[in-house]
């Protein structure tokens, strides 16, 4: 890993931990989806073999974070609880051997448990980590598209994101890459580099050049809405359909303009795991993240993001215009 010297210098510290964690993490998950594409259940359970890979990875993202920062306040999408009954046994070991091939062979169930119950704050502190070990479970499943991602949020605001992409298909031919934000800064390492490379998002020549992304799952997002949307805005490129947070790195780099993720009901509200690290990633990338109304996110609610309804993320030349057609449309 190189050094990232042009990054905010205060975090530093953190973000070069963060980095790591994120790294380990793609690791582990893509050598679990290697095995769960061959056929390997990676547990003798009944659940979800994913289940496995996010439990493991949530456990090696806290056991690195710990390791170097001491005691954190960390928000994570897993609960250890759920692996401490007699019959889950099996599933515990899977996820024991799983962390193991990642860190140590000697690791037992209770450190591994340990690492995972990190993630139980509830996001109501002033300073905590926000974790998504497996965002994407679907693409997952389909060997295909899903993040890691870790965010820092700082009273309300995140400070932080590290976004980890394990098959994103990168611009220079290579697969797989991790980006990383601080204050005005956003960086991407590509494939197997160990030099990063600075990551801007791209003005569309026009409105109607711009293309859209949202969930492969259409229980995500309303898709109806959004060729409604599409149709007002006059855009022509078909949608690009993308599984997990990959969708922010998707519009961080300039493979496409827009991200609308629309309330499929009234009364959801978004989990912060799920757009901490990736809206963070396109701001310090030039671009503009609110919800469906014009608002910013805000982090300061706990784990959900009550405050808001859906995301709108853009490269922020058009980002008004969407937003008017989205009303439009929702109204």
């Amino acid at each position: 890993m190189t050094s990232s010297t042009s990054l905010r210098p205060d975090l530093q510290p953190e973000l070069a931990v963060a980095l790591a964690a994120v790294r380990s993490a793609s690791a582990l998950t893509g050598h679990a989806q290697g095995r769960l594409l061959s056929g390997d259940t990676l547990a003798k359970s009944d659940d979800s073999p994913v289940t496995v890979a996010d439990f493991a990875a949530q456990a090696v993202v806290c056991a690195t974070l710990t390791e170097s920062l001491g005691a954190i306040d960390l928000v994570g999408e897993e609960d250890s609880d759920d692996l401490r009954s007699p019959e889950r046994v099996a599933l515990l070991q899977g996820v024991v051997d799983l962390v193991r091939l990642q860190r140590n062979d000697a690791v037992e169930a209770f450190t591994v448990l340990d690492w995972i119950a990190v993630g139980a704050s509830d996001g109501t502190t002033d300073r905590y980590w926000t974790l998504d070990p497996i965002d994407g479970t679907k693409g997952f499943l389909r060997g295909e598209q899903y993040a890691i991602a870790l965010g820092l949020i700082e009273h309300g605001e995140v400070i932080l994101g590290v976004l980890g992409c394990p098959n994103l298909p990168n611009p220079d031919g290579s697969t797989g890459a991790i980006f990383a934000a601080t204050d005005g800064v956003c960086q991407a390492w590509y494939g197997s580099a160990t030099d990063p490379v600075a990551v801007r998002v791209a003005a569309p020549a026009s409105l109607a050049d711009a293309r859209f992304c949202e969930s492969v799952e259409s229980g995500h997002s309303n898709q109806d809405h959004s060729a409604q949307i599409a149709a007002l805005l006059g855009l022509t490129a078909e949608p690009y359909r993308i599984d997990s947070q990959c969708k922010y790195a998707a519009v961080a780099r300039g493979d496409a303009s827009i991200y609308l993720r629309l309330p499929t009901r009234a009364d959801y509200r978004e989990k912060i795991w799920d757009h901490a690290a990736g809206k963070f990633v396109v701001e310090q990338a030039g671009g503009v993240v609110t919800d469906v109304t014009g608002a910013p996110l805000d982090f300061s609610c706990g784990t959900t993001l009550d405050a808001n309804s859906g995301v709108i993320a853009t490269d922020g030349h058009f980002h008004e215009q969407v937003i008017d057609a989205v009303g439009r449309v929702l109204d």
